[in-house]
């Protein structure tokens, strides 16, 4: 009897460090960003910021427990490559949601493949088409390309300028920020008098922007990510366009001024707060989750936390919240991110809902200006 009692009490205390490690198991997130490639701007700093948010709060216990476990790919900006990856996310890795891709593009691609796993999948791009319409596994961080269309029209129209010229980059990207700008038109008494693209590897826009020279446009918004957008502000600057130039979200961050140079002066966009998180006002209520995330940018990477970092920042803290309210499977998390209400991140307050899985309202943008290499906000 007493030796039965022995091997009753060894088995129990192997079965509850058996559960006490499953129970410690931590907690995967999958990440697809373009951290080589054309897309590099954009992937670099998400998959920098991502872990950055990991290991803080890893460091700081985990979530109820828990451990976070980020498995990143890169997908180097291709669409083929990024669907592939997703697979093995969820084939072999096992992971309970996704973070990315960085590219528009690639996330219409991947969208298939977690809908049909049944894998949330957090996207770092803005094409308005990501989300809408709504598809039951896929969310966004990053601010739709109509709200940054209309932050654009809504300064030509107090302007009273009224005649404009477009020039998209032909990627997924380009495409949507096309049809917003096409669609939204109208309704903000805007007429597109002329209408032309570029390809992805364009090194040269002379061509369209002669063409443009010649029409009756009164302004030129170029919808593209780097660097052809930098291309055309130089392409600009060599003809003596003066014409008033306006850029999309997909050019917000510092790199875009290094690659432009002089040319990038007096160049509007739309972005997010991040870029201009010191001027905001203190009643804000984004002001100090992006203080707080520029800073901690700079101290690990020596450089300053943008626009695209805070996409996965606010992906992954999205995954964390859900996380602490108890969803662990796909599917809780699934449930509990589309319950989200204000929610401060840094690409805006996100308010998710059945109907609505991009989240932000059109304040989430402020239209900002470069000068003398750096970001002012327009008034």
């Amino acid at each position: 009897m007493r030796f039965r009692f022995i091997q009753f009490l060894a088995a129990a205390f192997t079965l509850c460090i058996a559960q006490a490690a499953v129970a410690a198991a931590p907690i995967k997130i999958g990440a697809l960003f373009a951290v080589t490639g054309p897309a590099a701007f954009l992937g670099e700093p998400e998959r920098n910021t991502a872990k950055m948010v990991v290991d803080e709060i890893n460091k700081a216990g985990g979530v109820k427990g828990r451990k976070l476990e980020l498995v990143t790919y890169d997908t180097a900006g291709d669409a083929t490559k990024a669907v592939q990856l997703a697979t093995k996310l969820i084939k072999d890795d096992k992971v309970v949601a996704i973070i990315g891709p960085s590219t528009t593009g690639e996330t219409m691609a991947v969208i298939p493949v977690v809908e049909k796993e049944q894998i949330p999948l957090i996207s770092c791009s803005a094409g308005s088409k990501i989300t809408d319409p709504v598809k039951k596994w896929v969310f966004k961080t990053a601010q739709n390309d109509s709200l940054a269309v209309a932050k654009i029209f809504e300064y030509l129209q107090k302007q009273k300028q009224n005649k404009v010229a477009i020039l998209t980059v032909s990627d997924g990207f380009g495409s949507s920020g096309r049809e917003q700008l096409k669609a939204q038109a109208a309704k903000f008494g805007i007429n597109i008098v002329s209408d032309d693209t570029y390809g992805p590897k364009d090194t040269d826009m002379t061509a369209q922007l002669t063409k443009i020279r010649g029409s009756q446009a009164q302004a030129l918004i170029v919808w593209g990510t780097n660097p052809g957008p930098a291309v055309i502000a130089k392409n600009a600057k060599q003809l003596g366009l003066k014409l008033p130039l306006y850029m999309s979200h997909g050019v917000s961050s510092k790199k875009f001024i290094d690659l432009a140079g002089d040319a990038a002066e007096g160049i509007r966009l739309p972005s997010g707060k991040v870029l201009v998180a010191d001027v905001l006002s203190n009643s804000d209520s984004q002001k100090k989750s992006l203080l707080a995330f520029v800073k901690d940018y700079q101290n690990h990477y020596k450089t300053e936390g943008d626009h695209f970092g805070g996409h996965a920042w606010d992906a992954v803290m999205l995954i964390k919240t859900a996380v602490e309210q108890g969803a662990e499977s796909p599917a809780a998390i699934r449930d509990q991110l589309e319950k989200t209400k204000n929610f401060h991140g840094i690409g805006g307050t996100f308010n998710f809902s059945s109907q609505d899985h991009a989240g932000l309202g059109k304040d989430a943008f402020v239209l900002v200006e470069i000068k003398n290499k750096d970001w002012v906000i327009v008034k």
